[in-house]
């Protein structure tokens, strides 16, 4: 997996510089999507990008929990290298390759 910084809920309302309600909108939404670390519900700041939710994220996170993914499960695929791809999910929607990561998601089903 990609090491990656973990943001918990008063970090992200540090690092998006929202209130706390609007950050629990954007993961009920899907915007943004975490995972319980050490007994501790987190994001990896790699899906911030510029102080806002990566655009392309949450699209890959529909598509990933409608082929049955956990939440869990869906940060571990982005975080995790990707033979097809050749790197992590997120390191290749942060390179504008949003169209192949969702192809390669839509396999997965």
């Amino acid at each position: 997996m990609t090491p990656t910084e973990w943001l918990t809920m008063p970090d992200l309302v540090e690092a998006l510089d929202v209130p706390l309600g609007r950050v629990r909108r954007l993961i009920d939404e899907h915007y943004l999507i975490g995972s319980r670390r050490s007994g501790v519900f987190a994001v990896p700041s790699i899906f911030i990008v510029d102080g806002s939710p990566l655009s392309s994220l949450r699209g890959t996170v529909i598509v990933l929990q409608d082929a049955g993914f956990s939440d869990d499960e869906v940060v571990d695929w982005l975080l995790g290298f990707d033979e097809t791809l050749g790197r992590s999910p997120i390191d290749a929607l942060l390179a504008g390759h949003k169209s192949a990561v969702r192809r390669l998601a839509r396999t997965l089903a």
